[in-house]
């Protein structure tokens, strides 16, 4: 009967949708005629409209790209640094990306290529690893690709290729959303005002500025493409060729995410959270619903295979959960009857979808091996509250800013472009339209076929309801961690612009004043049209100076230091040597010379984080024949001290990497209130400066400047005073 039921559901979606696609011309006809404008008028003024409004889209989308590569290059002075120089610019993990790429380009062929990083021995000592799964170099292979097959050897060099490509990216990011605000909007002033509001925020909607490869510059561009996509999948009345196209669109899109970002999973389940409440109050047509499900469990099976079998995908909340409504389809098709019955059966449903999701979720990790994320449990356990640790690692996580709560800063930001105050007036006249609807769907009523403006009904729309229950989920986790402000704030940006542009939200809200000396639906067009204008004359009154200061002033980065450090290692250190120090300096040491190190600045792997603990050491209260025995352990050759980070005097006391070790270590005492630390050697960095032994005995210093001090590990030990 489900299967049959089913097929009977899919037959009445195509009847409708080639009903629709016959009756919407004569509908079209029939309004134009009552208004005496032809056919032939409407379909020139829909064209026009669609050709300058995907113009728009597409040069925003182009100017924002030319923008962040001429900020740049005022940052960095790119065009006229060497390519030592340039290569510092990447700092931490945006380093090992791009020297993951630049070992690509040197291969002798692309298969070659792919074959030295998936069994890759030259980058870790002792350590073999495959660093496309573990890294998710997928960016890096596609770019290398595209830079040797377009002959572009010869025309750019492979470091502004490979910029050019996710500056491109943002822009398509940026159109995204542009298209996004308009197709629920209806009008391209929203796409406009988005990306006005983005640019002008750009230092809460992304990180571009800060880690130019990192893999969620990559990933969420294709992430805003897909909700692009599903927004106008979940639209009423969509025509069949509109309709696949979205669903292929949303296909692709979702696809590439998931091999983009390791994360990207995460991501997609809080977006199945939001696409299972839309569809559990029954403000969605279920079969669209279920098809963005297929859709993901096709992603993450194919994401499995080519990730080269990623544990972390079958175990990932997002397969649990799809797995789980999947089981549970045929239930719901029988829940649709407004009987309190059925009613009661949906909150069973939920109730079922959850426990069976839940249930899957612990059965899988229990048969499953896997071993990724499980430092990401702990924390979130620490983070709670619900535990507490000494741990190095965690407490390190724990005082990273990404991972706090969010400052009042990032509010005041918010409040001064006039993001925030029309984003809450927006989400609250949604939300209450929705709950509306949603007490509507509970005593019965149906849902109109289509919604008119005169209605004052936007909460019946699915994809306004869908972005509403998005952009809550996607708040609540920014309130608890900073980093997910770039997550949520692109669209509260595409949000706030699509009400404040919405003739439709203006006329909600006039529904409940009662308005009556003024024409409700006139005033609401009115207001759609005179509201973001003089949003957008303020911004650009206030802003727009200073985005043209920013492309203006001239801007100096330049770091001698480290650039004689590395001149030094290329000339002097012998090419088998292992280099220890900290991993985001390890990370430029293999970037500009591509020496062998002993850790890396990545965090997914339990292994390398205790590495990078043991290598911390060095900054801590331990003596020359310890640091010795744990530097050795790992074959490195040179260690490396940064005097920033052994004399650091931190903002906050307590999340210094040396007062970490000494909370880890056990080297602090607390006496009344007040915190002390105690050992019976002195800090490590500190005694191997001055040259006595036993540090002379183990180590000997063979170069140093203002911020640097190299030591040779000796292999033969002299105890001689």
């Amino acid at each position: 009967k489900n299967s049959s039921g089913a097929a009977d559901l899919r037959q009445r979606k195509k009847q409708n949708c080639t009903e629709s696609d016959k009756m919407a011309p004569e509908e079209r006809n029939k309004e134009n005629s009552k208004l005496g404008r032809s056919p032939k008028y409407m379909l020139i003024q829909r064209f026009a409209k669609l050709f300058f409004g995907c113009l728009a889209a597409v040069t925003s989308g182009m100017m924002y790209a030319v923008y962040l590569s001429t900020y740049h290059e005022r940052k960095f002075w790119f065009s006229s640094r060497q390519e030592l120089e340039r290569e510092i610019t990447f700092q931490g993990d945006s380093a090992i990306y791009y020297s993951f790429y630049k070992e690509l380009l040197k291969a002798p062929s692309f298969e070659r290529g792919v074959y030295e990083l998936t069994h890759n021995n030259k980058t870790i000592s002792l350590k073999t690893i495959n660093a496309v799964q573990q890294m998710t170099l997928y960016p890096e292979l596609i770019a290398s690709v595209l830079y040797q097959a377009s002959g572009s050897e010869e025309v750019i060099e492979p470091v502004y290729f490979y910029i050019g490509i996710v500056f491109g990216l943002q822009g398509i990011y940026v159109t995204a959303l542009f298209v996004t605000s308009w197709v629920m909007s209806g009008t391209w002033l929203a796409g406009m005002l988005t990306v006005a509001w983005f640019i002008i925020n750009r230092t809460d909607t992304t990180r571009i500025d800060y880690s130019i490869p990192s893999r969620e510059n990559w990933a969420l561009p294709y992430f805003a493409c897909q909700v692009a996509a599903l927004t106008g999948y979940l639209k009423k009345n969509l025509n069949c060729s509109a309709e696949k196209f979205c669903y292929l669109l949303v296909n692709a899109s979702t696809y590439t995410f998931m091999m983009m970002w390791e994360y990207s999973h995460y991501l997609l389940f809080v977006q199945a959270v939001s696409l299972f409440l839309l569809d559990s109050f029954a403000l969605a047509q279920t079969e669209k619903v279920h098809e963005v499900y297929r859709i993901y469990l096709f992603s993450v099976i194919v994401g499995y295979l080519l990730q080269f079998e990623n544990s972390a995908l079958l175990v990932s909340p997002l397969l649990s959960l799809v797995v789980a409504l999947m089981l549970s389809k045929s239930l719901q098709m029988n829940m649709k009857k407004s009987t309190f019955v059925s009613r009661l059966l949906k909150i069973m449903y939920i109730y079922l979808v959850l426990t069976v999701a839940v249930t899957l979720n612990f059965l899988l990790k229990m048969f499953i091996p896997h071993k990724e994320n499980e430092h990401l449990l702990k924390f979130i356990e620490v983070k709670l509250g619900l535990n507490t640790t000494k741990n190095f690692t965690m407490n390190w996580l724990l005082c990273q800013e990404s991972l706090q709560a969010p400052s009042q800063d990032f509010f005041l930001r918010l409040t001064q472009s006039s993001l925030l105050p029309f984003y809450i007036l927006v989400l609250i006249i949604c939300l209450f339209s929705v709950t509306q609807v949603i007490f509507r769907r509970i005593r019965g009523e149906p849902l109109k076929e289509t919604v008119k403006l005169e209605d004052g009904r936007i909460g019946e729309r699915p994809e306004i309801v869908y972005h509403v229950i998005h952009t809550i989920l996607l708040g609540c986790l920014a309130m608890c961690l900073e980093g997910m402000k770039y997550l949520w704030t692109p669209y509260v940006c595409m949000l706030a612009a699509f009400g404040v542009c919405s003739p439709e939200l203006w006329m909600t809200l006039f529904k409940w004043l009662r308005l009556k000396a003024v024409h409700p639906i006139l005033l609401a067009l009115i207001l759609s049209m005179a509201v973001p204008t003089i949003i957008g004359f303020s911004l650009w009154k206030e802003f727009f100076p200073r985005i043209m200061t920013e492309l203006t002033e001239l801007q100096e980065f330049y770091d001698p230091d480290t650039v004689e450090l590395m001149t030094w290692i290329k000339r002097q250190a012998p090419v088998a040597a292992v280099f220890a120090g900290s991993p985001q300096l390890m990370g430029v040491i293999k970037l500009c010379t591509g020496w062998m190190v002993s850790s890396l600045p990545l965090y997914n792997d339990d292994d390398l984080l205790k590495r990078n603990e043991n290598i911390y050491q060095i900054y801590s209260k331990r003596s020359a024949e310890d640091i010795y025995k744990i530097l050795t352990s790992y074959k490195a050759n040179f260690l490396v001290i940064e005097d920033s980070i052994c004399n650091e005097v931190g903002p906050v006391r307590g999340c210094r990497v040396k007062d970490l070790l000494d909370i880890a270590n056990g080297h602090v005492v607390c006496e009344e209130g007040d915190s002390y630390a105690y050992s019976k050697y002195g800090r490590f960095c500190h005694e191997i400066k001055m040259n006595y032994s036993p540090y002379v005995n183990y180590f000997t210093r063979v170069y140093w400047n203002r911020s640097y001090f190299v030591y040779r590990i000796n292999t033969v030990i002299s105890f001689q005073s």
